[in-house]
Parts: C-alpha cells; sequence; structure tokens
C-alpha cells in the first residue's frame, strides 16, 4: 500500500504537467473562437447606407495583368499592402451570352419591367435576396467606402438602408472589381489589401451566376446599340386629327345692296329685304395629319379632310364677304388637302415642296396669337392680314432660313400647276411670289414685314381673300389682275397673361385684260388683344378691332368704298383638357360692305375642338 502510494506522488508532477498542457491548449483554442465571433459582431454592427446598382456600366471584357502573391508576403501577417507584381485579382469568367441562363434574363426583365419600380431600385417588399444584415452586404459596403466604385444617386446621396436584388447586388460587386482592376492595370495596386482580395474573391464566387447573367445582357444590349446607331431612324407615320364642331347663328338684317358682288337675278345688286335668313347652323370639320418621316428631321404631310359649315356670304344669306367664318364650305366628303415635304437645308434653313393646298399662310409666319381656326377667333377676317396671306396657292416651293437676328422666307406658289392647259401650269396661270422677314428686337416683341406679288388670270380673282367688301375683292370685275402687296404685323407679349398685336396690309391692283389699264389701291387692318392663360392654363381670350379690306382709290371714283366697315370681334377659349377645348365668339359688322345703307350685322359662334 504503501508502495503504491510513493509511485503515485513519484508520476504526478508529469500528469498535472499533460492536464496543463491540454488545458491551455483549449483555452486557447476557445479564445481565439471568441474573438472571430466578436469581429463579426462588430462588422454586423458597423453597417451603414450602400448605394442600390440597377443601371451601371459592366465591363465584361476588362482584364487585369497577371499577378501572384509571393510566398513570403502570405508569411508576413504583418503585411497589408501588396506590390502591383506580387498578385492578381481572381476573376470569374464570364459565361458567353448564348450560355446566359434563360430564366435569369426573364426575372431581370420582369424586374425592370415592374411599373411599381421605384426609379433605381426595387421596393424591399418586393424582392429582398440581399438584406442590409447580411454579410455580403456589409462586405460590399466597406469596399464601396474603400474605393469609390459607386458614385451613388443624381442628388449625391446614398439610399442603402433597403434590400436589393440578387442582380443589383451583383452590378454593384462589378462595379467595384472594376475599380480594383484599374487600380492594378495603373500600377497603383499597393492600394488593394489582401484582405479585400480575398472578400472580393468570395463575393465573385457567391454571385458568379448573377454576374454572368448581367455581362450576358449587357453584350445583348452592346448588340442592340450597334444595330440602333446603324440604323438611326425608321421611316415613321404618325396619325394627327382634329374634330370641330361649329354651331351658329347671325342676326340682323342682311345686306340689301353691295357694288361688284352677286347681282341678283335683276343686276342691280339688290336682293329681297328680309329682316335675317340665316338659321341656327351646326357644322364640323374633321382633319386627318399622317405625317411621315424617313431621317427624322423631315416631314411629308399627306391630310384628308371633310366639312361642312355654311358660306354666310352666299347672297340667300347675309350677302356680304364680311360674316364669312374662320373655316367654311365643303360638302361633307372626305378630299385630299395638305400635300407637301419639308427637309432641313443649309443648317438653320428649310425647303418646302407642295403638290396641294401649300397655302401662303404657310410660307409667311403669322404673328397673331388669334389666327387658329378651331380655337381662335371665328372670322375669315380676324385670323391675319388678307393681302398677304391669302391669294394663288396650292403647288410650289417655299425656303425658310432662321439667321441669328432675323429669319427668311422666300416663296412662289401657284393654284393651276397641275394643268397643262393653255394659260395654266406652274408658270402662266395664276401665282403668288412672296417673301417675309420678321424680327425680334427685344424679347416678346415680333415684327414682320411682308412683300408679294400676285396675278390672278381672268375669272379667277379675289384681292382681297374672301373678305372686306366685294369691290376689293374685283376692283376690275372678272378681268385679269395683278398686285403689289405690302404687310406689316406686330405682335408683343407685354406679361404672361396680355399681348398687344396687329396688322396693316395694302395692295396696289392693276387691271392686266379686257382693254383697259386701270388701277386701285385697297386697304385693310386691325388691332389685336390677347389673354393667354387669364382664367386657367391653356385657356385664351381674345378681342380684335379691325377695318376689313376696302378699295379707297379707283380710277372708277363710283367704285371706290364710300363708307367704312368696322369688325369687332370677342372671343374666350376654355381649355378643357390637353385635347378638349370649348370656344364661344362673337362679332359684330357695321355698314356691311362699307355701304352705309346696310345694317349692323352680329353673329354669334360656338365651337368645340377635339384633337388627338
Amino acid at each position: 500500500m504503501n508502495k503504491i502510494l510513493w509511485n503515485a506522488i513519484r508520476q504526478s508532477p508529469g500528469v498535472l504537467g499533460a492536464v496543463f498542457l491540454l488545458a491551455n491548449a483549449a483555452l486557447a483554442l476557445e479564445t481565439q473562437s471568441a474573438g472571430q465571433d466578436s469581429v463579426s459582431a462588430q462588422s454586423s454592427s458597423e453597417v451603414q447606407v450602400l448605394e442600390q446598382f440597377v443601371s451601371l456600366p459592366l465591363g465584361a471584357e476588362a482584364e487585369a495583368p497577371a499577378q501572384v502573391i509571393s510566398s513570403e508576403s502570405l508569411a508576413n501577417p504583418e503585411a497589408t499592402v501588396l506590390e502591383t507584381t506580387q498578385f492578381q485579382l481572381a476573376q470569374t469568367e464570364p459565361e458567353a451570352p448564348e450560355t446566359t441562363n434563360v430564366s435569369d434574363l426573364e426575372q431581370v426583365n420582369s424586374y425592370a419591367e415592374d411599373p411599381d419600380a421605384m426609379d433605381q431600385v426595387t421596393s424591399v417588399s418586393q424582392l429582398s435576396d440581399v438584406q442590409p444584415t447580411d454579410w455580403a452586404f456589409q462586405a460590399l459596403q466597406s469596399l464601396v467606402e474603400r474605393y469609390g466604385c459607386i458614385a451613388g444617386y443624381p442628388d449625391g446621396t446614398y439610399k442603402g438602408n433597403r434590400a436589393m436584388t440578387r442582380f443589383e447586388f451583383a452590378a454593384g460587386l462589378n462595379a467595384c472589381l472594376e475599380r480594383v482592376n484599374e487600380l492594378i492595370a495603373a500600377s497603383t495596386a499597393n492600394l488593394v489589401t489582401r484582405e479585400d482580395l480575398a472578400v472580393l474573391q468570395r463575393l465573385q464566387e457567391e454571385f458568379a451566376a448573377e454576374l454572368a447573367a448581367l455581362r450576358g445582357r449587357v453584350l445583348a444590349l452592346e448588340a442592340r446599340t450597334a444595330e440602333l446607331e446603324a440604323n438611326q431612324f425608321s421611316t415613321t407615320t404618325k396619325l394627327n386629327g382634329e374634330v370641330i364642331f361649329f354651331a351658329g347663328d347671325t342676326f340682323g338684317d342682311r345686306a340689301t345692296y353691295n357694288v361688284n358682288g352677286d347681282q341678283g337675278p335683276d343686276g342691280t345688286g339688290l336682293v329681297d329685304d328680309d329682316d335675317d335668313p340665316t338659321q341656327t347652323f351646326l357644322g364640323y370639320r374633321v382633319r386627318l395629319n399622317f405625317d411621315t418621316s424617313f431621317t427624322g428631321e423631315d416631314l411629308l404631310r399627306t391630310r384628308l379632310q371633310a366639312a361642312n359649315i355654311p358660306n354666310l356670304s352666299s347672297r340667300t344669306l347675309t350677302n356680304t364677304l364680311m360674316t364669312r367664318l374662320s373655316t367654311d364650305g365643303g360638302d361633307g366628303t372626305f378630299e385630299l388637302d395638305d400635300l407637301y415635304y419639308r427637309f432641313p437645308v443649309f443648317g438653320n434653313g428649310q425647303v418646302f415642296i407642295g403638290a396641294n393646298s401649300l397655302d401662303l399662310d404657310d410660307l409667311n409666319e403669322i404673328l397673331s396669337p388669334l389666327q387658329s381656326t378651331g380655337s381662335g377667333v371665328s372670322s375669315r377676317f380676324g385670323r391675319y392680314n388678307p393681302l398677304i396671306a391669302r391669294g394663288p396657292q396650292g403647288i410650289g416651293g417655299i425656303f425658310k432660313y432662321d439667321f441669328d437676328f432675323a429669319k427668311l422666307t422666300l416663296g412662289y406658289l401657284t393654284g393651276d400647276g397641275a394643268d397643262a392647259n393653255d394659260g395654266r401650269g406652274l408658270f402662266n396661270g395664276s401665282y403668288s411670289a412672296s417673301a417675309q422677314i420678321v424680327f425680334e428686337p427685344i424679347d416678346d416683341l415680333g415684327i414682320a414685314i411682308e412683300y408679294s406679288h400676285r396675278y390672278f388670270r381672268d375669272s379667277n380673282v379675289d384681292v382681297s381673300g374672301g373678305t372686306g367688301s366685294f369691290i376689293a375683292r374685283r376692283p376690275f370685275g372678272n378681268a385679269a389682275t395683278s398686285t403689289d402687296n405690302l404687310g406689316f404685323q406686330l405682335n408683343w407679349a407685354l406679361t404672361d397673361w396680355f399681348e398687344l398685336g396687329g396688322w396693316f396690309g395694302v395692295a396696289w391692283a392693276n387691271q392686266k385684260s379686257g382693254g383697259s389699264d386701270r388701277s386701285a389701291t385697297i386697304l385693310n387692318g386691325a388691332v389685336t388683344l390677347a389673354f393667354p392663360d387669364l382664367l386657367n392654363d391653356g385657356d385664351l381670350g381674345g378681342i380684335l378691332v379691325g377695318v376689313p379690306p376696302t378699295v379707297v382709290e379707283h380710277d372708277i371714283t363710283d367704285l371706290e368704298d364710300q363708307d367704312t366697315s368696322l369688325h369687332i370681334e370677342g372671343f374666350y377659349r376654355f381649355q378643357v383638357n390637353d385635347y378638349i377645348s370649348v370656344t364661344p365668339g362673337f362679332f359684330v359688322v357695321t355698314d356691311p360692305d362699307h355701304n352705309s345703307n346696310n345694317d349692323t350685322i352680329f353673329v354669334g359662334t360656338l365651337r368645340t375642338q377635339f384633337r388627338f
């Protein structure tokens, strides 16, 4: 017994030494594990804002020079910086576009097409593959902060407190990979730490599928972009339409006498005295514009039009041109109206080639904001200076050029260009040759000066553009007539809600057939007041006071207009929405046909315009 006890005492130092050795090893392992847990917890507690990555550029083919980490650096735990020649950033080879997982691409497309998606990220309630608390999220956040591989939102802020999809995360990861590659290629690899390279390699492995899908998608987008660059524009035709409902009536005795109009069955110019033969009417006009472009800068306009609005100047109605509406005529059938082609030349220039209905109001710029047929003034005279903006027209060419200080317009139009008979054609029938120059000496002030020479063949005379007195329209009856016309326009936007404008025009007419060489002078003018956005945005109020075309001088004194008519008009356009407007209006003509023997005529209108 004593011997056994003695032997145990002799061996106890060795046993105790082994126990202490094992205990120290276990304690070291436990301390190391606790240290790792502490580091992980600390990383989780330092979550900051991370940029969301939806539409960042991806460089699918960027490669870094081959570099290897030396064994000496690996053996040195104190080394935190690597030389450029000592390592290579591990990258995952992107898959070829044709082997890209189709389901992944479909998922990306579905994210991009989501109508509820935010500007750059998807809501956390919809897709939350990578949470702000995930290791990957925090690791990438740390890389972003150190290398600046994400620029942030346009306002310079991050919105990284939201979850993101794996594809969004992969986009951000790819940006950081490219940034590190740039540092390596620029021989600044010593800025990249060994730990960051390890983190990047792990992230690249975990998100290899998403990186490949995104890079494949970029390759597809690059191919589509190249195709678009090779074919920058495709022929496109757009349909623009307008429908006008035009209701109205006249009040007051019709004109009983005119000098050179429809003379009536007895040839005296007198008509049966009737208090007011005009009945309330409702007409319409429909326009369908097919606008085609071949280059994106040109325009081929093809317009179909149908209308049925009464011409109130008829002898059986008001018997004066001064009551004509802003648009009238038609029998309800669709006909070809505008047909012209417009294309740019010389930088700031444009050329118009018209085969049908290319008009003088297309040639000359109209400064008045009241001139719209559908939602401006309701009278024909109130739209613009008829001595300049009306005449032989339809076929021809227009050249416009915008200088820094002015706009120049030149044009030649004819109404007989499609007729090959003698006395017709492009150059032997009725025609208009016109020039206009528009200045803007100060902001919001436009001034235009126009000159035109017009020729009206026999039985095709309309000097006053269907307005004014009958004698102003045909100062020499149906004899061929030429005119030299001078016009002046002005419009000044004094405030955002008030514009002052007007025009003045004169025509010197000469008889060209019938064995006589007579001459006459015709004048007209108006003052306009416009009130844009008066009650609501898009509204327009307008007032006009003017003198319709009148013969102030004639070789035959009896054919001069003896009195002066006044044209007084007002309207207000209510802009219901972007597509519909309602415009009530009225105008008054005193001494119709510039003849005090005729009673004042009142015209009331109501138009509804639909645009689409």
